[in-house]
């Protein structure tokens, strides 16, 4: 078998390691060597490219069904819990909280949910949006397991390594949320960031303000695509007195896209997380569908 082994960032260490056990077993493998951003970026043209039978893609959950015979090895790390002791006494105020993870972690969660109800509190664990395939995990696109239980909970605590995961939860959130980060040895609120987004938020629709050429990203990526509502993005824009175009690409560029001097603002239809993160990249602003909405209120209004 012809097999294509795909990792993301922090786990292409072990690359070579799988290849040599699964050629062992007389198949011939390859090595993705791009990025990828989670299951919602399968290296599929790569695979049909080179003839594959299979692509094994490690450290995700599956995303969502695609035409491609795709083998998901969802990678555990198991953390130090230990460093819940540390949280105890930030959390003292609170009585129910929820306990959100990344895939990575997920087979801990018991463990993290029994240390909680032993010390006293209330552990609420939600349900993902439909992303995510486990209760209690977040994915960068979907905080569902902690947006659910928001109005439910005192508090969220979230366990597992980086801001990344957090940080998109605690955006769709309104209590506080205390970040537990094993691996860093980090045990602290990270709630005072909704302020820093949605004052970002705001600046980015007022730098758009005046457009008049927007372009509106769209991603070829297998669960990325959603060139439905760059169509709608792109007639709702005319509509209002600006001209749109569609810009396509598997993965953005930013550079690249400064060199689109003629447009004003970008749209994005891609992973949410790029009007998010990735701001300040490029020149002009980049605007989620929902802060080209608010763009379009405030023109109405003036």
């Amino acid at each position: 078998m012809r097999i294509l082994l795909q990792f993301p960032e922090g786990l292409k260490q072990y690359a070579l390691e799988h290849a040599k056990r699964l050629e062992k077993d007389g198949d011939e493998v390859f090595i993705s060597a791009s990025p990828t951003f989670g299951a919602c970026d399968l290296a599929i043209d790569e695979a049909k490219s080179i003839g594959a039978d299979k692509i094994v893609h490690f450290g995700h959950n599956m995303f969502n069904k695609v035409d491609f015979n795709v083998e998901f090895v969802p990678f555990e790390v198991d953390a130090p819990i230990q460093i819940l002791e540390r949280s105890l006494d930030k959390l003292a105020s609170f009585k129910r909280i929820g306990i959100v993870t990344t895939v990575q972690h997920l087979h801990q969660l018991q463990k993290i949910r029994e240390f909680y109800e032993r010390n006293g509190f209330v552990v609420v664990i939600g349900k993902p949006f439909g992303f995510a395939k486990a209760d209690g995990q977040i994915l960068g696109c979907d905080v569902g397991s902690a947006a659910r239980i928001d109005r439910d909970v005192d508090a969220h605590v979230y366990f597992g390594g980086g801001r990344f995961h957090p940080m998109g939860a605690v955006i769709n959130t309104t209590k506080p949320f205390l970040m537990v980060e094993p691996f860093e040895g980090v045990v602290e609120f990270i709630d005072h960031y909704r302020e820093m987004y949605r004052k970002r938020s705001k600046g980015k629709v007022l730098a758009a303000l005046n457009s008049k050429n927007i372009g509106i990203m769209v991603s070829t990526k297998n669960g990325q695509s959603n060139i439905a509502l760059g169509r709608l993005l792109k007639k709702r824009i005319e509509e209002h007195g600006m001209q749109a175009q569609l810009l396509v690409s598997n993965t953005f560029d930013f550079e690249s896209m400064n060199n689109m001097m003629e447009f004003d603002a970008f749209v994005n239809t891609a992973c949410p997380r790029i009007a998010m993160d990735d701001t300040t990249r490029t020149i002009k602003p980049i605007l989620s569908p929902n802060e080209l909405s608010e763009l379009i209120r405030i023109r109405e209004a003036l």
